[in-house]
């Protein structure tokens, strides 16, 4: 594959991260005089940054903003994302729903979803608040258009809370780039930062899975850069609110979208993936609502989609019913959580499906494709040096055990982390039988979730779109169990990486449903060499009905040598169907030189891919013909 480091990548993955829309005006104007008694609320959100900062307890960070609004504020100690990466994220934070629920939880995704799944700001609206954001949308779904328009007095990069009517009260977002992944790329450009908050990388502090070497240290440091950098951007909000006499009057929250954006981070389960810093700082007039006294941390598990809720909560607004997000301050303050919940899907092109439950003291991590390893290849972020890097020297066998638990060839099939003793969470405990008891509850903590929530990301992307062509919400469709038969389906997917259930695969593969015999013919990839066995079943497998069925088929037989199973692949490629093609293509490129026959239509197909088709066919035919240009 070739990595090497490409300014356009860089500028085109920015306009894809949510670029900011035209200022947008009112579609609801508000329906009462505002209340003075009602605080202002301002959100400062960050790109890809765990809770690598001062006030977190990160001696390298030189955070002094956010320092000094946490020491006058709550410290949320146990705030996590639904996801580690962005749109899935923020679709779940603008609606205060899980994306996983309505089909909108793969990155980049297009699906519809219900009228009455509205923007939470909306509410805000109609109470009479002035709602701004600045600038990032990126909430992953058909329906994102309406979601801005509803949701926002301003969307644009020029949005502020500045241009309300006098007296009216403001929700206002700010979302800062400073540490989006991108930035520390060695093509992006260094943070502007002056001296004294500079890190060296002779001095920059390595996690365990990291392995020691400058290309690390360099990473790091520039990432604690971009923390810098970011810190100053937030004392310039503040700055603005201090100065306009509002500070008093304002209510400020301070959350990343998701863990930090370099390996073993965003795009993975681990707390580096999920688990995000929350500052919550109160005037002295709405001091009453804090749950500690100021500076004070507060341990209580919070999921980021609680975020809309709990502003509502504030403003004294009702929260709407049906919600996945409860509020965790104001009036409607519930219940704590035992649990949040976790779901890595399909990121670019990098097809993949995973689960996770975090209680206060444990890590769960459910991998549904556990022969495919978390250090995949992926376009975008083998851009940084250190990603490629460590693919390198996984390849050599020059990583130690710590450092494989991402960049092995493989996942676990179960993973349970002690993140008290252990808070890296490296040590998988899963076996052993000490945690016994502690492993069945987390087990059966998720799969309740994924059959409550009705868990849509096992269905195929290409099934998902067939089902809502004619433009119904994924979920209202799949609500048929004929059409989406989610016990039979989970159960079929848990059985993947197990030992001895070869003949079971195969028997499903006759199942009427093609979700099942999706994840029967995954069972059967996952299985390796032992599903030879049931090599004519495979075979048939080319021929089913569903496109999904037939490229995992083609896929198994093409590691095998048979080259009329590449000659399928091409011809899959050569579809009408986007989601299919871009499973052809990852496969075709996860072959290496077994696809070789297939080279042709990679290039032809190449002219007309979407970004994310274009990422997989560009790698796979750069690795067969190595320096040949893009077209």
């Amino acid at each position: 594959m070739g990595h090497a480091a490409n300014v356009g990548w860089v500028v085109a993955a920015l306009v894809l991260i949510g670029a900011a829309p035209p200022t947008v005006a009112a579609a609801d104007p508000p329906q009462a005089n505002a209340d003075s008694t009602r605080p202002n609320i301002v959100w400062i959100s960050c790109e890809d940054t765990s809770p690598w900062l001062g006030f977190c307890g990160d001696t390298f960070a030189r955070t002094p903003n956010l320092d000094a609004l946490a020491a006058r504020g709550v410290h949320y100690t146990q705030a996590y994302a639904t996801a580690p990466v962005c749109s899935p994220a923020r679709f779940a934070i603008i609606t205060g729903c899980y994306a996983t629920s309505h089909g909108t939880q793969r990155l980049r995704s297009t699906f519809p979803m219900p009228d009455s799944v509205r923007g939470l700001p909306s509410y805000l609206r109609k109470a009479g608040y002035y709602c701004t954001n600045n600038a990032k949308t990126d909430y992953n779904t058909a329906a994102e258009g309406r979601l801005i328009v509803e949701s926002w007095d301003a969307c644009s990069d020029r949005a502020h809370w500045r241009n309300r009517k006098p007296g009216q009260p403001f929700f206002a977002v700010f979302n800062l780039m400073e540490t989006h992944q991108s930035r520390v790329f060695e093509s992006a450009a260094a943070p502007s930062l002056p001296p004294s908050l500079r890190h060296e990388p002779a001095e920059a502090p390595l996690p365990p899975f990291y392995p020691e070497t400058a290309a690390a240290r360099r990473t790091m440091a520039r990432v604690y850069d971009c923390i810098s950098a970011m810190d100053a951007r937030v004392g310039e909000i503040l700055a603005e609110l201090d100065q306009a006499g509002l500070r008093e009057e304002t209510i400020v929250f301070f959350w990343g979208d998701h863990g930090q954006g370099i390996p073993r981070g965003k795009r993975t389960l681990w707390d580096t993936g999920l688990k995000v810093p929350l500052v919550v700082w109160f005037p002295e007039k709405y001091r009453r609502l804090s749950p500690v006294a100021a500076g004070e941390m507060c341990d209580r598990l919070v999921s980021l989609m609680d975020l809309g809720p709990t502003v509502l909560s504030l403003a004294g607004i009702p929260v709407p019913a049906g919600l996945d997000g409860q509020a965790f301050l104001g009036k409607a303050d519930s219940s704590r959580r035992e649990y949040v919940f976790g779901a890595r899907d399909r990121v670019d092109e990098a097809l993949d499906l995973s689960r996770s439950v975090r209680d206060a003291r444990y890590l769960y991590i459910r991998n549904f494709m556990p022969d495919l390893s978390w250090n995949q290849p992926e376009r975008f972020s083998d851009q940084l040096e250190l990603r490629r890097e460590i693919g390198r020297l996984a390849a050599a066998g020059k990583l130690n055990a710590a450092q494989l638990t991402y960049a092995g060839p493989n996942k676990p099939r179960e993973a349970l982390y002690d993140s008290e003793k252990d808070p890296w969470q490296i040590h998988n405990v899963a076996d052993d039988p000490a945690y016994r008891p502690v492993l069945e509850r987390m087990r059966k903590a998720l799969r309740k979730w994924q059959l409550e929530s009705r868990d849509l990301g096992l269905m195929h992307e290409a099934e998902a779109a067939r089902l809502v062509a004619d433009g119904r919400p994924l979920i209202e469709v799949a609500r048929d169990e004929g059409v989406y038969p989610l016990a039979r389906v989970l159960d079929t997917a848990q059985r993947v990486g197990l030992s001895g259930e070869v003949p079971e695969f195969a028997r499903r593969l006759a199942d009427a449903n093609p979700t099942v015999r999706y994840w029967a013919i995954v069972g059967l990839r996952a299985a390796g060499d032992e599903a030879i066995a049931e090599k004519t079943a495979i075979e048939r497998a080319m021929a089913d009905p569903s496109l999904p069925v037939q490229v995992e088929a083609a896929g198994i037989l093409a590691r095998w040598g048979q080259s009329q199973a590449v000659s399928h692949l091409a011809t899959v490629l050569r579809s009408g169907d986007e989601h299919a093609r871009l499973h052809a293509a990852r496969t075709l490129q996860l072959l290496g030189e077994k696809a070789r026959a297939a080279l042709p239509a990679m290039q032809e197909a190449l002219k007309q891919g979407n970004m994310f088709i274009r990422f997989s066919l560009e790698a796979a035919i750069e690795a067969l013909n190595p320096g040949q240009a893009r077209p």
